[in-house]
């Protein structure tokens, strides 16, 4: 919640705003109370959104529908105007967090509140059915948590059963990970009520093990699980039977063989109540969940007082003391100040920094780098927050800047637990204006969700999302800038059509890696390189001796082997099969095997190895940006980068591209920092940075990953995929 801007009108159709809950490229959300007291949302949409004939027809349908439902577990529209210059929509003020953000920053739910939380949304979907509507969007996001009861909302997409929805011809209207298989394969067309209890299932099963349950990565990929494979419900053995079977009822891939909603709450329900709607369950929320209610709620009571203009700089406060927060110049301050050349004291605050330099007073944009600095993974948080610094000294070095930038860093240690905490830290601080990290998988886990619930961008250098299990298609403010585990393969795939043409390809899928194995076969087998063939060879996860699947593999006279696995062990025993085997053809691999046991295991069978990594290595780049990157970083800290310190580099630089479309000068939202990032196009030290456009905001993958080669015993950088001959 944030103050009311001097632009903003104190009253809309006969409510009083209060503050800010929300503002993004579409509109702005208000908190607001009607003439009667009662708190509310209201929505205003910018007019430009509201200009397109289409738009606004779909607002009108969201306004129509959600009016006309009253049930209970529904949020309900309370005032609304669809022909203004800006339509807006008042709806019930709901203080709690989305599912998502509960499960994803605070954990799984237990089985009673899962089986409380499906019965009622199953009230909600049969009123909606019964009026011969479909929701086609029930997601985590769209389910609002109360004490008494779930909130299921965001009806603009809803169309009656068999309509058309407003979208192209060829668009697929809903949210990948929780749409039903005939909404992946419809792209428009008509989708009944048993589409919305396939998307109640996948929300239920992700309330109850905290995992989607056809997994996470690009949009594609998603809905090509949904559509053709199993569900993986681990760990639902534990559940309920009832819970259980409503979960894979939901999930049946024919529509028909799902239940209704209404046999879906009479299953979860006490019989009691089947008759009629289901009473509120105070208990029914687990008590982490309850405070951060609470919280939200005690904050609606007491929102911040509107700015008169732009917001003071220098305000005391009753200590004497600013009302901006103030960085001691010691720690990541004075780094900055030293990574620049400044040695007079600088006040760090987000309206103004005052120096003795020539730039005077300037606005500052505060970035917080959250990163592992002293745990098991210190080095690759201390490169990033080294390339971050370098950034942040050549943004504020320049002539014709019209704001500062300032690096608080803050160490998780590796640990879950901290970056969580560290994260509320930095949400409640109200002083950033975007965070880079965390470096880590286990931790961007953790923290990623409660940054994008908070509307802060939070821009990944090097943790995987797909391996942290992070979806930007959910978290609307997570910005990835590095090529994603699902595809891996395209580098490989490159090398292996044009610097090493092969029109016979073996995988050796080593299954000890699982899911990524399984996933690269899947891949190069749909994909082959060369447009030749592709034989997949599979070594049990138990086998230590790769000589047979290695002699399977080569009786198919293959020009280039893939080690298919992320093992540097089980990479080595595979090197010497091969090189026992006197196979002579190209052999390529994916960084998880770029460690010092795999050449140590391997010996002389690693030469020739090429391997795929999504970091470059900036000292051995030819780029005139390359090349300033890296004598900057060696004059700075005596060494060359080290990996992901050129990629958290160019993050700095996209976050202020960004910011300086929004302008330099007055307040800016993090929620606006983060909407322009994905329209922002950055050509950095290490890679062309590029978002696809639609839902899921997934940065471009092409010419992002790069390959190194093991020549004398070492990894040697040969450059980006595409420019390797």
């Amino acid at each position: 919640m944030q103050a009311l801007r001097a632009e903003d009108p104190e009253h809309l159709g006969g409510h009083r705003l209060l503050a800010r809950l929300g503002a993004g490229g579409m509109g702005v959300v208000y908190l607001a109370r009607t003439g009667e007291g009662t708190p509310v949302a209201l929505k205003v949409i910018r007019a430009e959104y509201a200009a397109d004939p289409a738009f606004r027809a779909r607002f009108r349908r969201e306004v129509r529908l959600a009016t006309g439902l009253t049930g209970r577990w529904v949020v309900a529209v309370t005032a609304a105007d669809t022909e203004a210059r800006e339509p807006w929509l008042a709806t019930a003020f709901v203080p709690g967090p989305s599912l998502a953000e509960a499960v994803d920053g605070l954990g799984r739910f237990p089985s009673a509140a899962v089986c409380a939380l499906g019965a009622r949304l199953a009230e909600a979907l049969d009123e909606l059915h019964a009026v011969d509507l479909v929701h086609r969007d029930v997601k985590p996001g769209n389910i609002l948590l109360v004490p008494d009861g779930p909130r299921l909302i965001d009806f603009g997409i809803a169309k009656g059963a068999g309509a058309t929805a407003l979208t192209a011809p060829d668009a697929i209207v809903g949210t990948p990970g929780y749409l039903s298989p005939e909404q992946a394969r419809t792209r428009g067309g008509a989708i009944g009520p048993a589409s919305d209890l396939f998307s109640l299932g996948c929300v239920l099963a992700y309330a109850a093990t905290g995992r989607r349950p056809f997994g996470t990565g690009e949009a594609p990929a998603v809905l090509y699980r949904t559509v053709h494979e199993a569900p993986d419900l681990t760990g639902l053995g534990q559940l309920p039977p009832p819970l259980r079977a409503v979960i894979d009822g939901c999930l049946n891939k024919d529509p028909a063989r799902r239940p209704t909603a209404a046999e879906v709450r009479a299953a979860l329900t006490d019989d009691r109540h089947r008759g009629g709607s289901l009473p509120p369950a105070p208990d029914w929320l687990p008590p982490v969940v309850l405070r951060l209610v609470a919280e939200r709620s005690a904050r609606a009571l007491d929102p911040p007082p509107r700015t008169a203009g732009p917001e003071p700089l220098d305000t005391p406060t009753a200590q004497g003391m600013s009302r901006r927060r103030i960085l001691s110049v010691g720690g990541s301050a004075a780094a900055v100040l030293a990574a620049s050349g400044t040695g007079a004291a600088v006040l760090l605050t987000r309206g103004r920094t005052a120096s003795s330099g020539s730039q005077g007073t300037l606005p500052t944009r505060t970035l917080a780098l959250h990163a592992d600095l002293t745990g098991a993974q210190k080095a690759l948080g201390q490169g990033q927050e080294r390339g971050a610094r370098l950034a942040v000294a050549a943004h504020n070095a320049r002539a014709d800047i019209g704001y500062r930038l300032a690096l608080a860093s803050y160490d998780d240690g590796g640990d879950a637990a901290r970056a969580r905490d560290i994260a509320r830290r930095v949400v409640s601080a109200r002083s950033v204006s975007a965070v880079i990290g965390p470096s880590t998988t286990a931790c961007a886990r953790a923290a990623a969700p409660l940054y994008a619930a908070a509307s802060l961008p939070v821009v990944l250098v090097s943790a995987d999302d797909d391996a942290a299990g992070l979806s930007t298609a959910s978290l609307r403010t997570l910005c990835v800038t590095r090529a994603s585990g699902s595809s891996r393969t395209l580098p490989v795939l490159f090398y292996l059509t044009r610097s090493r043409s092969s029109s016979r390809t073996a995988v050796i899928q080593d299954r000890a890696a699982g899911e990524t194995a399984v996933d690269i076969a899947r891949n190069l087998v749909a994909t082959p390189p060369s447009g030749g063939t592709v034989t997949v060879h599979q070594v049990g996860s138990g086998e230590a001796d790769f000589g047979p699947v290695v002699a399977q593999a080569l009786a198919a006279r293959p020009q280039a082997v893939v080690y298919g696995g992320t093992s540097p062990r089980r990479a080595a025993a595979c090197a010497r099969a091969l090189a026992e085997a006197r196979f002579a053809g190209a052999v390529t691999g994916f960084e998880p095997v770029m460690r010092a046991e795999f050449l140590t295991a391997a010996g002389r069978a690693a030469e020739g190895w090429v391997l795929e990594a999504p970091y470059t290595q900036a000292q051995s780049e030819h780029t005139a940006a390359a090349r300033a990157f890296t004598a900057a970083y060696r004059t700075r800290y005596g060494a060359v980068p080290g990996p992901w310190s050129a990629e958290a580099y160019d993050a700095v630089g996209l976050i202020a591209r960004a910011i300086d479309a929004l302008g330099t000068t007055g307040t800016i939202e993090p929620a606006q920092v983060a909407e322009r990032l994905f329209h922002t196009s950055y050509t950095g030290v290490a890679k062309p940075i590029r978002f696809e456009a639609g839902a899921t905001h997934a940065m471009d993958p092409a010419n992002t990953a790069f390959l190194y080669q093991v020549k004398e015993g070492a990894f040697r950088f040969l450059g980006r995929y595409d420019q390797v001959d």
